[in-house]
């Protein structure tokens, strides 16, 4: 998360102002938390070793000895019977994702929490940290040798840099031996290893457990979209059906006809300001080519400053046309509580908008029942549609190097972030951990916190996403990115301008950290990047 922008979600769910159609996420569904109950007595499932109990359907979220969950917890015992598990493990966790651990969901069911510290013996201490000072408060700690935390949950795209301190584990070893299964077909995460490699994966190495889903995913206002007037109107017009768009050309016509500001309707919202803006901007880009258009060529060199950057940039600017007048300073906050408001068309941001903003216990909003999603707008190249979305923010959990018990501390992740465990907290609506893996997908808890309509969109959402930048120096990278994008915006530079002078910012920041290391980097993340074509309908 940027550093200019740092309004936390827990402070924008709490507070008043322009977002108050939102409610505080554990206000949600209250009739699915409560306080904690004994359930030491209720019995798993057979053949189940361990997992919840006490509600219905609990059986999906237990697990037998030869699974990755399993494996864990057995091993945390081997480890604890031969002295060498810890009493306590700390995680540092932001601040509006800690009651997915601590709030029992659904009723009758213990929390996260609970039920580690039942089957492990080891106590969970988890400690706030504010939301966008998790990369601060963890360099604070690795370069003073505070040894704080055991763990630590940092945004996704700084393993690069928290690698290169040295400061966190490579996890490779741990890995192999207790096999958490991510890439597991039909439980594990969207396309496979590719899918593993985005999210955990730095040179080559395992360094992160991925506890979040914070993919960019497009939502639009069906009452809208479904009205036969504007209907007619749009067809008069453009010549072609009203829909969700499919290409940038077309959300760009879609959003100009439902621009309607005197009368509290924007075409579109999805982000312009500095520290958030940019994703939009990636998306634009990296769709110019197919199967993808990369940032850098494999020998380090910025392609940016080229047609594929001016154009992206081009529309970028002229895409103001259709936001508000406000768009350069906006956020999330803002934009959440506008599209609540029923004041705009559409917009793209994290995937828990309509878990938050399309539910009836959220009395501020007036979309409820209103709100559909759809796959990103592409490019048709080649006879083929180009769709691309990026990951952003997503916090991703890495294992301190000053902790002592460093196994222990991998093996709650692996049982945290292992798709049982992981589909029973992110359906759980007191946090912010979104679903990104195939059995979140298909799980009727999420399903129900998340819509039906949603959860299908946001995994091939997922299935076409490109990686932001996640090589040592990233937030020097994207700064740059977003100081040039703003001068763009507000006309001080011409989008050539802008790519151009990105491109000796990029080239600087690269001889400083170390050209070789780069290329390796980008190497190993291209790894990462979607092949997914979609064909051209219509």
């Amino acid at each position: 998360m940027s550093d200019i922008f740092r309004m936390s979600r827990r402070r924008l769910l709490a507070g008043g102002g322009k977002v108050v159609a939102l409610t505080a996420a554990a206000g949600i569904a209250p009739q699915f938390i409560r306080p904690g109950r004994a359930f030491a007595s209720d019995a798993l499932a057979p053949g189940m070793v361990g997992g919840p109990t006490g509600f219905d359907g609990a059986e999906r979220y237990q697990y037998g000895p030869d699974t990755p969950e399993g494996r864990a917890i057995e091993a945390v015992k081997s480890l604890k019977g031969a002295g060498k598990a810890p009493d306590r493990i700390v995680l540092g966790l932001s601040d509006g994702s800690i009651g997915q651990l601590t709030q029992p969901f659904p009723a009758g069911a213990p929390s996260i929490k609970e039920l580690w510290e039942k089957e492990t013996g080891i106590t969970l201490d988890i400690v706030g940290v504010p939301n966008g000072q998790e990369f601060t408060k963890t360099m604070q700690d690795i370069s003073t040798k505070g040894g704080a935390f055991d763990i630590y949950a940092v945004e996704w795209n700084r393993l690069g840099d928290l690698a290169e301190t040295g400061g966190i584990v490579a996890l490779d070893d741990y890995v192999a031996q207790h096999k958490p299964e991510w890439d597991d077909p039909e439980r594990g995460y969207v396309n496979g290893q590719k899918g593993v490699s985005l999210l955990n994966v730095y040179r080559g190495s395992t360094y992160g457990v991925s506890l979040d889903g914070d993919f960019q995913t497009w939502n639009f206002r069906t009452d809208l979209f479904s009205d036969e007037a504007e209907k007619k109107a749009f067809a008069d017009k453009h010549g072609y059906a009203l829909a969700p768009p499919t290409t940038w050309k077309q959300l760009d016509e879609v959003a100009a006809y439902f621009h309607r500001p005197d009368k509290g309707l924007f075409g579109c919202t999805d982000l312009r300001n500095q520290g958030w803006g940019y994703t939009n901007w990636y998306q634009r880009f990296v769709s110019m080519a197919s199967p993808n258009q990369f940032l850098f060529d494999d020998d380090g060199k910025p392609l940016i400053n080229a047609e594929a950057g001016f154009q992206a940039t081009r529309e970028y600017v002229g895409s103001l046309s259709y936001h508000s007048p406000d768009a350069i300073s906006w956020g999330w906050p803002e934009q959440y509580g506008n599209f609540a408001s029923g004041g705009a068309a559409m917009t793209c941001a994290f995937s828990n908008l309509p878990k938050f903003l399309d539910n009836p216990g959220n009395q501020g909003s007036k979309i409820t029942g209103k709100v559909g999603s759809m796959l990103p707008p592409g490019r048709e190249i080649d006879g083929q549609l180009v769709r691309r979305s990026v990951l952003w923010l997503n916090l991703s959990a890495s294992v301190s190097s000053q902790s002592k018990h460093p196994e222990a501390c991998y093996l709650l992740l692996q049982w945290l972030g292992s798709s049982r465990i992981y589909s029973w907290m992110t359906a759980n609506p007191g946090g912010y951990f979104d679903p990104f893996q195939l059995s979140n997908f298909a799980d009727p808890l999420v399903r129900q916190t998340y819509h039906d309509y949603h959860m299908d969109v946001v995994r091939e959402t997922v299935a076409r996403t490109v990686p932001t930048i996640n090589y040592p120096g990233a937030t020097a990278f994207h700064n740059a990115l977003d100081e040039n994008l703003v001068a763009a915006l507000t006309k001080t530079k011409t989008p050539e301008e802008a790519m151009a002078d990105t491109e000796r910012q990029w080239n600087r920041i690269a001889r400083r950290i170390g050209e070789d290391k780069l290329v390796a980097a980008i190497k190993s993340n291209k790894e990462a990047w979607p092949t997914v074509l979609d064909p051209v309908t219509g």
